[in-house]
């Protein structure tokens, strides 16, 4: 009876197991999806933007009945490009999860997609060090949309992150100062197999890709294969 009783709960903890990580899978492969169809809209991300980012975050379906129980609301990925100064080719996704109210949030009940820019190297530092709280630990702006809009501005020079929402066909930036943004290292641990952390997966530069986030790499390296901050930095 006990070794019946042993062998079950076992099945239950792979089963379980295996349940956790093929979620968080499904979770990477639609943040890629939306991605791929954000590049799709007439009135995105500035192209200037997104070639200057040194980091894109997506939280794919986030609901705005999180922010009224104050509970997590966001669950997605981030890619970061590559090498010390962020100017290689787009690396491995790290999962993670973005918490809290926000004022700026005013879409209404239905499933919003969520795409952050990180503009720079210290907003990337801080997001892979700890959990931030945007706006205070890291400067913020909604962000400008249109593929030609200007992106010169004080207020995006100065951002740290500049955030986009995407909701029933509708595409704008939005604020979201005082949530908080942090790496999801439990996820990460379940799409990769093993217990990695963000920091890790970033910029350690040794992981490959999992097969659920080659969408997402390879929709940006296709739209923004190059840092072109890093380019006029070195000019």
């Amino acid at each position: 009876m006990f070794r019946k009783m042993a062998l079950g709960m076992c099945i239950m903890f792979v089963a379980s197991s295996v349940f956790a990580a093929n979620k968080e899978q499904k979770r990477l492969e639609n943040s890629g999806t939306v991605m791929q169809e954000v590049m799709g809209v007439p009135d995105n991300i500035p192209q200037e933007l997104l070639e200057k980012a040194e980091c894109i975050i997506v939280f794919p379906s986030v609901l705005k009945a999180a922010f009224i129980v104050g509970g997590s609301f966001g669950r997605g990925a981030m890619v970061c490009r590559t090498g010390e100064h962020f100017n290689g080719p787009w690396g491995s996704p790290a999962m993670y999860a973005l918490e809290g109210a926000s004022v700026g949030f005013q879409l209404g009940g239905q499933a919003t997609d969520l795409v952050l820019l990180v503009m720079n190297e210290r907003g990337a530092s801080s997001i892979l060090n700890s959990k931030v709280k945007i706006g205070a630990d890291a400067s913020a702006a909604a962000g400008p949309k249109g593929r030609d809009a200007s992106a010169d501005t004080d207020a995006y020079l100065r951002a740290e992150i500049l955030s986009y929402s995407r909701s029933r066909g509708l595409f704008a930036g939005i604020s979201l100062e005082g949530s908080t943004l942090r790496p999801d290292d439990d996820a990460s641990a379940d799409v990769y197999g093993h217990k990695v952390t963000a920091r890790e997966i970033v910029l350690g530069n040794k992981m490959a890709v999992p097969p659920s986030g080659r969408h997402l790499v390879a929709v940006l390296q296709k739209n923004a294969p190059h840092n072109e901050s890093a380019k006029a930095s070195n000019q």
